[in-house]
């Protein structure tokens, strides 16, 4: 018997040391969240990144901003849209001065008028605050880099698919906002996809000035006219669901092939109604949501120096260029259209 007392202590010990190392190994785990759940957040309270805009009551950027408001709550950071009701360069301009004045961590800015915002967007730089376009660039200020549609494509879009409604034959009236870079390039891409059936003509280009009054009495006039257009293309939101509203009180819907641009709640009732024939759907929610993630990142590691002109640097840091892509909404497929963003645009 006394020969198996080592033995037994032996084995006594062991069990204890097992014991031993599987409280450690249990405890380990619940250490482990412990320390990971009080780790610091890599935002402070006091980050703020404001949207700024022209015409910020329509729906379009209603939309960007709950792509904004998204991204800040998932953050835990703060957000805030500033610009005028209407359409009003200058007042954009005062409204991204106010927002430099804050000092926020980041500014997105719609480039309504890039002669007058172009300064501007350069002396927040060289006050160290981020700033990136979105929806309308201004490719010769010092912005970072420009978020949105290829709108020279797009345009390409809807001039082959106004091709394909007209039968490769007609005249066109298009509604546009002149001083407008991302409009401009809209507008080159239509030429360039009628240029190729020369019995497309652009018959007229009205200057809407972000009033969807008077894309409707422009409408009305040319429809009143001898001359009736066979077509009518919007290059922006605020045209087209007035458009749509003449030539369906004209009793010309399916007549007049009418074209638009975004899925405002306004052009897709006129889809459904089969009075709008098409539109190309742009994404503004995604542009406010990762544009404002994408100032974020660049809020906590800079580039050295934040002014330089990176758009011109081979060793860049960031893109000149981020495209958020477009498709085309018809009466087949508005129906597939989703009622409201992830979260219902809160992030909650």
């Amino acid at each position: 018997m006394l020969a198996l007392k080592p033995v037994i202590h032996y084995r006594a010990r062991c069990l204890m040391r097992r014991a031993k190392w599987s409280l450690f190994t249990a405890a380990v785990p619940a250490t482990f969240l412990f320390l990971t759940g009080c780790a610091a957040s890599p935002h402070e309270p006091t980050e703020k990144y404001i949207l700024v805009a022209d015409n910020t009551k329509i729906p379009y950027w209603q939309t960007a901003m709950q792509g904004v408001t998204h991204a800040t709550v998932e953050m835990k950071v703060k957000s805030e849209l500033q610009g005028p009701d209407g359409h009003d360069p200058q007042g954009e301009h005062e409204a991204f001065r106010r927002a430099v004045a804050e000092k926020p961590s980041g500014i997105l800015v719609q480039a309504a008028d890039v002669t007058i915002l172009g300064p501007d967007i350069n002396s927040a730089l060289n006050q160290g605050i981020p700033v990136v376009t979105i929806d309308s660039d201004a490719p010769d200020s010092k912005r970072l880099f420009f978020i949105g549609t290829d709108n020279y494509n797009a345009g390409m879009i809807g001039g082959r698919m106004t091709s394909k409604l007209l039968n490769n034959k007609g005249s066109v009236v298009i509604f546009t906002i002149p001083s407008q870079v991302n409009l401009k390039d809209r507008l080159q891409g239509y030429q360039a996809a009628f240029a190729d059936h020369t019995d497309i003509k652009i018959a007229q280009v009205v200057d809407m000035n972000g009033n969807s009054d008077v894309a409707f009495d422009a409408a009305k006039k040319l429809l009143d006219s001898k001359n009736k257009p066979d077509a009518f293309v919007c290059l922006e939101a605020l045209s087209c669901p007035a458009v749509a509203d003449v030539v369906n009180r004209g009793g010309m819907g399916g007549k007049v092939t009418v074209v638009a641009m975004d899925t405002d709640p306004g052009t897709v009732d006129w889809i459904k109604k089969g009075v709008i024939s098409a539109t190309i759907a742009q994404k503004p929610w995604t542009m406010g949501y990762y544009g404002t993630k994408v100032l974020d990142m660049i809020h906590h590691n800079p580039p050295k120096p934040l002014q330089e002109n990176w758009a011109q640097n081979l060793y860049s840091p960031v893109p000149t260029f981020v495209d958020t892509g477009t498709f085309i909404v018809n009466k087949d497929n508005v129906g597939n259209l989703s009622a409201q963003p992830p979260g219902g645009g809160t992030g909650q």
